[in-house]
C-alpha cells in the first residue's frame, strides 16, 4: 500500500484505506462525499479545520 502523506487528497485516502473515514468524522470533517472535499489534500483539510497534519495523519494510520 502507498504511503499516505500530507500531499494525499482525501479521495485518494478514502480508496487506499477507507476505514479512516471514521476518524475524519470523528474530528468533524463531515463532507467527505462532497466534490470539493474529494480533491482536497489532507494538509488542506486539516488547515480549514484547524489542525495539525502531523496529528491528522498518525490518527489516520491507527485507523
Amino acid at each position: 500500500m502507498a504511503d499516505i502523506t500530507k500531499d494525499t487528497t482525501i479521495g485518494q485516502m478514502l480508496r487506499m484505506k477507507p476505514e479512516a473515514a471514521s476518524v475524519l468524522m470523528e474530528i468533524g470533517m463531515h463532507c467527505l462525499g462532497c466534490p470539493s472535499a474529494q480533491a482536497e489534500t489532507l494538509e488542506e483539510a486539516a488547515m480549514v479545520h484547524g489542525l495539525q497534519v502531523e496529528m491528522l495523519l498518525t490518527k489516520i494510520e491507527e485507523a
